[in-house]
C-alpha cells in the first residue's frame, strides 16, 4: 500500500508522519524505516525506527530515489513500513515524474508487501489525478 500526505508548507504533514512512524514501531512485528532529506527528525522518531538521510547517500531525483528504496527493500525482508518526509526535495518538483515514481512504488509495494508513506508539500489540486487513482491519501 502507498499512502501520500499532501498539503502546503506548514500544514502539519511532518507531524502526522512522525505520529505514524511512532505508531508503526509499536504495532509492527518487523522493521520500520523513516527517510528524510536532511537529518532533522532524530529526536522525534522512536529510536526503534531506522532513520536514514538521503543526503548522506547522494540520492537526488526520482530514478535514484526509486533505486535507493528498491535497495533498502531488497536488503531487509523484515521491513514492514517505509515513511518518507520531503518527497519533493528528494525527487524534484516535476509532478509528472512524481506520478511515474509513485506508480513504480505501488508495484514495489505489491511485490515486497511493504507499506510506503510519503509527504508531498503541494496543494492536492496541483498534483496529477493519476496519483490519487493509485495512492491512498490523508
Amino acid at each position: 500500500m502507498v499512502t501520500i500526505i499532501t498539503g502546503n508548507k506548514g500544514t502539519g504533514k511532518t507531524k502526522q508522519l512522525v505520529e505514524r512512524v511512532n505508531a508503526a514501531v509499536e504495532q509492527s512485528s518487523g522493521n520500520v524505516i523513516c527517510i528524510e532529506q536532511k537529518r532533522k527528525l532524530t529526536y522525534e522518531i522512536s529510536s526503534r525506527a531506522r532513520l536514514i538521510s538521503t543526503e548522506d547517500y547522494g540520492v537526488a531525483g526520482y530514478d535514484a530515489y526509486y533505486g535507493f528504496l528498491s535497495g533498502i527493500s531488497a536488503g531487509d525482508h523484515d521491513i514492514t513500513d517505509v515513511f518518507t518526509d520531503a518527497t519533493l526535495r528528494i525527487g524534484g518538483k516535476d509532478f509528472e515524474a512524481l506520478a511515474a515514481f509513485l506508480a513504480k512504488i505501488v508495484q514495489l509495494s505489491g511485490s515486497t508487501e511493504k507499506n510506503f508513506t510519503f509527504t508531498i508539500s503541494a496543494d492536492p489540486s496541483e498534483l496529477p489525478a493519476s496519483i490519487f487513482a493509485i495512492c491512498q491519501t490523508t
